[in-house]
């Protein structure tokens, strides 16, 4: 063998090694950092020769730097998540890798996982990522200090005019009020009466729909509790809501499953057994965030890629334990995860209510809705015209009608 075909099988070989020692790169926001962890001892045992490398940022950097990384096309990772109110603006980019098409083949995979979630992944024909977590919603609430106003559960579930009667009641015998702030009302009423296929701002054309009847009496639900003083208008996650919550001065709070925990570990510690969690008013299912893995068709080791994401999102025992991990809890999107008897265990600090099968029956009832790119940006519009109604006195037709000029000029701009 002549001495330049051994330099060259050495360096070869020196290549593989190189290659097989780049790490598989994941980007996340918080806690899914802690899925990569729970998924990491099973993958060295699969790829001893290719670690994982997490990058890990808030949830806005996280977002604002996967925006920037999809236009230019470079600095992408192998693996990135993406928090569904983005899911609709990264597919349109044309960035991430279509999972319908060969080798992937998805979607034989769609039985698989709660029906609401996978659909919220496909983007005209195209499946853009894989679901693993959910945000089943339901509403919060102070169970002691609705029973020491005499208020039954009832009393404030069955509509969203009771719910406000409730909130006066409330209020006059208590001094607490109802809820932090009335844009919490709106965003639930917006998905009331919702089908299979429809959008939450935009119909199958594309156009706003935000002067339909659904929007009208959102705003007007939500103005009523404004002007009846059921809200202490406070921002959710602000220092100030935080504090309310803690103190018992608002008394229910609308929000996804995952909200337990962050009730228990640090916006209301030491509350154990005073709150409740219920259907919202008015039989209405919504959901709080979700969260999917994507490949970027940047990447330059999908057959990897797809194979983690695989773990971390059918793997019934990684789906269970990151459920079980106090620091993630993240409702299994799985369906083969939610029969576990975890689901049926009680919850202290709802007082023993099994509220896990709570949220696993209104994850199943929900709508399939479609995703627009443009949902964030009519989502901003919408609120800064409720804004001008709570505050200003703006008609709420008179604002209907802006946000929809608004939301059609961006429609309009490329």
């Amino acid at each position: 063998m002549s001495f330049r075909i051994v330099i060259a099988l050495v360096l070869a070989g020196v290549a593989l090694c190189a290659r097989a020692a780049e790490p598989l790169t994941v980007a996340v926001y918080p806690n899914l950092d802690e899925a990569i962890r729970l998924v990491t001892p099973l993958w060295r045992q699969r790829h001893p020769d290719v670690p994982l490398k997490f990058i890990a940022r808030n949830y806005v950097d996280h977002h604002n730097a996967m925006t920037t990384a999809l236009a230019a096309g470079s600095g992408l990772p192998d693996v990135m998540a993406v928090e569904v109110g983005y899911l609709g603006r990264f597919a349109a980019s044309g960035g991430l890798t279509d999972l319908a098409a060969a080798p992937y083949r998805a979607g034989r995979l769609r039985d698989r996982f709660v029906r609401y979630a996978f659909a919220q992944a496909e983007n005209g024909g195209r499946i853009v990522a894989i679901p693993t977590d959910l945000g089943p919603g339901g509403l919060f609430y102070r169970h002691d200090i609705f029973s020491r106003a005499g208020i039954d559960e009832a009393d404030f579930t069955a509509s969203w005019e009771r719910y406000l009667s409730a909130g006066r009641r409330l209020k006059a015998a208590t001094g607490v009020f109802l809820l932090a702030h009335p844009r919490e009302i709106k965003d639930i009423v917006l998905r009331s009466g919702l089908k299979d296929g429809e959008g939450l701002y935009f119909n199958a054309a594309g156009q706003p729909q935000v002067e339909s009847p659904r929007f009208v009496r959102a705003f007007t639900l939500a103005r009523a509790a404004r002007v009846a003083g059921l809200d202490a208008r406070l921002t959710p996650y602000s220092a100030e809501w935080s504090a309310a919550l803690r103190t018992g001065r608002v008394a229910s709070q609308p929000g996804g499953a995952w909200l337990v925990g962050h009730l228990e570990d640090w916006l209301s510690p030491g509350t154990d057994g005073r709150w409740r969690v219920t259907r919202l008013p008015g039989g209405t299912r919504a959901a709080w965030g979700g969260s999917f893995y994507a490949i970027p068709a940047a990447s330059r080791n999908k057959a990897l890629a797809w194979e983690l994401i695989q773990l971390l999102t059918m793997d019934r025992a990684l789906q269970l334990a990151a459920f079980k991990s106090p620091r993630l809890n993240a409702f299994p999107a799985l369906r083969t995860a939610q029969d576990d008897p975890f689901f049926a265990q009680p919850m202290p600090f709802l007082g023993g209510q099994r509220a896990r099968l709570f949220w696993r029956e209104a994850a199943a009832e929900m709508p399939a809705l479609t995703v627009h790119r443009l949902d964030p940006v009519a989502e901003e519009i919408v609120n800064a015209e409720l804004d001008r109604v709570l505050d200003d006195g703006k008609d709420i037709a008179t604002a209907l009608a802006d946000a929809r000029r608004l939301i059609e000029r961006r429609v309009r701009r490329p």
